[in-house]
Formats: C-alpha cells, structure tokens, sequence
C-alpha cells in the first residue's frame, strides 16, 4: 500500500493536456521532435519548466490528437486472451475511425441529388459502410510506477475514458464515483501495492441565464434541422380531390397452414365497387411463391412473407343517405402443387379490406366445393385437379348477381385450412386538414363506407350471443337438481 504523503488530485478539464514524466523526458529533446504537435509540446514543456515545472506528477492526460489515442482505438481487443488473433473484420474495422473528419459542406443546390449515392467511391464506402459517429476522446491516465522511478510506459494504467460525440453524448467510463466505494487497481512489480482513485464531477452548475440562452440555441438548431430535412423530403405531394380518398394498403400474405397437401401457393386479386377506383400502372392481382410446409404443433404452415401494395380512390358523386357504398374486397384462393406437377384447389376465401387506417392481422379460413363420391376424391388423389370456381366473387356476392336472394342450395362445400394477412393501411384525405364541419363531413362518408362491416358486425353478436346461450345451458345442466328445482319454483 502506498504512502500516506502520495496522494494526488488534479481537477482536468476538457481537453486538457497534462504531461507525464515520461513526455516531458522525451519532449525536451528538440531532436526527438518530429511532428508539429511534438515540437508544440516541447515550447509547452520549456514554459512549464520556466514557471517552475509541473504541478502533477502521476496523474496526466492523452487528449484526441496524441498518438495513444490513435493507438488505443486501433488496438482495442474484443476478448481478454493474450493470444488473441484480430479477425479479418476486426481488422477491416480497425481502419474506420470515429473521429472527426473535414468535409465540404453540401451545396443547397444539390441536397436532392446527394441523397442516395449512385456510384460511391472507395473512400467513401470506408467511411460510410458503418455508423460513423464523430467522437472526440481523451484518456485521464495514472503513473502507478515505484517511488522515485516515474516515467516508464509499463506502469501507465487508464484511470478513466471520456468520449464526446457530434450529438453532444458525454460518456465517462469509468463512471462518477459518488456514493459507491473508490475503484481498486492492483499492480504487480517489485512489490505487490494497491491504488485506489475516485472521480467526481467538478463542473460548475449552470446559470439559469446560460441554460435559457442554452435552450434558444436548440430550439434554432431543431428549427434549422426541421427545414433541411423539409428542403431534402420536398413539398410536391399529390392530393386527392375534395371529397374523395386515397387508400395505400401494405400488406403481407403471412402464412398459411391446415391444409392437405404439401407446396402450396397463393393467387389474390382486388375487386374495386362503384365509386373506387386505381392508377393506370396499379397491379390488383398478383400470385405468391411456392412455399413447403414445416410441422408447427400439429399443423403443417407455409411461411408466404409475400408483400403486396394497393392504393385506390374513393370519390362519390351522390351523396345521398339512401346510397351505402362498397368496401374493396379481396378475394384469393390457395392452391397447391406437388412433383408431377399436378396442382389442386385446397381453399377459396375473401377479405374485406378494413375500414380504419392502422396495423389489422386476419386469419381467414377457406373452403372448397365438393362432389358427391368418391370419383372426384380420386381423381385429385391420382391426377390432381378438382372442382373450381369459374368466378372467384362467388365465395361472397357474384358480380353478376342481379337478384334480391341468393340462393346456394345444392353447393356442397368443405372447410380447409387458414390465411394469415397482415395489413398496413393509410388514409390520405384533404378533408383531413379543413375545418372540422368537413372533418365531420368527411367521417360520415367514412361511416357509410363502413356500413357494409355491419352486417359482419350483426353476425358477431349473434354469434356471441349463442356462445353465451350455450355456456348457460351447460352451466344449467351442471347445477345441482335441487337447485334447479326451487330456481324453477319461484319464478
């Protein structure tokens, strides 16, 4: 354990350069001065030396501009094996710099053309191939040598690390003492000794005035940034009509599993009601890859992650209340194909697209016609093939259909597996930034366009209300008979 008499404190600032005794035995040889900041540190050590030498003695500093520095970022080591072979990437790594680097402002003319890189040089994919942060660093080192031999590298050990990034992040590590105990380094030389060093914040608290011009300063800095990044996204965006509306659906066809054969794939298509319509280049059918199924639980799924996007507009001319218009719907059917390639209907389903903007998953089951007989089961066992819709609207209403009724009798269906959809759905409306009476106009459009899901809604509660009939009688029945019998009675 040292001496008592040999405690240091030194209070740094930053950026702060204090010399060791191994520099200032270094730097007062003018002939060991080869570069200008080793000849600026020589004019620095003859002033100190002329003001009566320096004030610390073990404690001293490596700022961003010394060579340590320099070292210390190229040979960090990722593992604390001595025998530890720097990797190619590592390597490759090391050769990226996190430091400040001098670069020509961009031109305001050329913001646009300067946000993709079409045809990158080799200087700039090795500066630009990860996330360069500027960082500027400086190191608060301690000379942990015996008494009386001060200035030998083997004892310079890393009390602590200060980084600053271009986003004015602070890192100290090690941190701020505070009420944790001292920090403990152990060194082994001629004899066994043991340091121990604490660091605490010495910057003075910020005056209420500097923290108000402070803020100032960021609020005209985000303000400035705010317009870059306008002046680099541009103002030039379509807007529907009065009136009308612009849907965008992101969608995914996820998954799909339940199914009886193996290799399955999807075919999809939008139909567009009265009212709608899409761009001239818009696709509104489009047909997955084939997808082999993988054992999930008790399930074979075929994992599709086929992305798809549709926009449409919506724009009525006749907004009278007795006039509900349509939602799109989007019909698909599931159809599988094996090594002969034979393929086979496995499900017929359709998805009406939600009316609310937002994240919507949907898992729709299908279903596919059958024959009576064992004939038809065959044949799609030996030859493939199978029943088929002409017209895939028939899964919901037929757009032919002209009647009040329709009638399915006789069509014998069966049920198959199901379909994950993930939907990403944005509303684009100019009513969305007028006054709030065509807010209110523009939200009843949005109800009415909603009303087709009410049926859906009816069936809903139906369907709860018969779970719920059903749980009751269940109930009923595990109930005691004496109970039931007096329950009975007094009503």
């Amino acid at each position: 354990r040292r001496p008592p008499d040999e405690e240091e404190e030194a209070v740094v600032a930053w950026q702060e350069k204090l010399f060791s005794q191994f520099e200032v035995d270094l730097y007062q040889n003018e002939s060991a001065c080869q570069t200008p900041l080793d000849r600026q540190y020589h004019q620095e050590i003859l002033k100190l030396e002329k003001a009566g030498g320096r004030k610390n003695y073990r404690i001293f500093t490596y700022t961003d501009h010394d060579r340590f520095t320099n070292l210390e970022e190229h040979c960090q080591k990722v593992t604390d094996s001595n025998d530890e072979v720097p990797s190619y990437l590592a390597q490759r790594m090391a050769t990226v710099r996190r430091r400040r680097q001098d670069r020509r402002p961009i031109e305001g003319s050329s913001l646009k053309s300067k946000v993709i890189t079409w045809e990158p040089s080799e200087e700039f994919i090795k500066n630009n191939h990860v996330i360069n942060t500027p960082v500027q660093t400086m190191y608060i080192m301690g000379d942990l040598g015996p008494y009386g031999k001060l200035g030998h590298r083997e004892y310079e050990h890393v009390l602590c690390t200060i980084k600053v990034d271009s986003n004015g992040v602070i890192t100290v590590k090690p941190d701020f003492t505070g009420t944790k105990g001292a920090y403990r380094i152990e060194v082994d030389g001629e004899k066994r000794e043991l340091w121990m060093y604490t660091i605490e914040n010495a910057s003075a608290p910020v005056q209420p005035e500097d923290e108000e011009r402070e803020q100032r300063v960021f609020r005209d800095l985000y303000s400035r940034h705010k317009e870059y990044l306008s002046g680099l996204v541009g103002s030039e965006f379509e807007m529907p009509l009065p009136g009308a509306l612009r849907l965008f659906v992101n969608g995914e066809i996820v998954s799909a599993q339940g199914y009886e054969y193996d290799n399955l794939y999807v075919h999809f298509f939008l139909e567009l009601p009265k009212y709608w319509s899409s761009p001239a280049l818009q696709q509104l059918s489009g047909v997955t890859q084939t997808c082999a199924t993988k054992k999930v639980g008790r399930d074979n799924v075929a994992h599709f992650c086929y992305l798809f996007t549709l926009e449409m507009f919506f724009t009525q001319e006749d907004e009278s209340e007795d006039s509900l218009p349509q939602w799109p719907v989007l019909y698909f059917e599931v159809l599988s194909l094996d090594f002969w390639q034979r393929y086979r209907v496995e499900g017929y389903g359709s998805l009406v697209l939600p009316a609310s903007p937002g994240l919507h998953t949907f898992t729709i089951p299908t279903w596919r016609p059958v024959e009576l007989g064992t004939v038809s089961e065959l044949r799609r066992f030996f030859i493939g093939g199978s029943p088929e819709l002409e017209d895939l609207t028939y899964i919901r209403i037929p757009t032919t259909f002209q009647g009040a009724r329709l009638s399915r009798f006789g069509f014998r269906t069966k049920t198959t597996g199901t379909v994950t959809f993930r939907l990403h759905c944005l509303q684009q409306s100019k009513a969305f930034l007028e006054t709030s009476a065509l807010r209110q106009r523009m939200q009843s459009v949005l109800d009415r366009l909603g009303g087709l899901t009410q049926q859906s809604s009816v069936y809903n509660v139906l369907e709860a209300f018969r779970r719920a009939r059903r749980r009751m009688q269940e109930a009923r029945r595990n109930l005691p008979r004496d109970l039931v019998s007096t329950a009975a009675s007094t009503r």
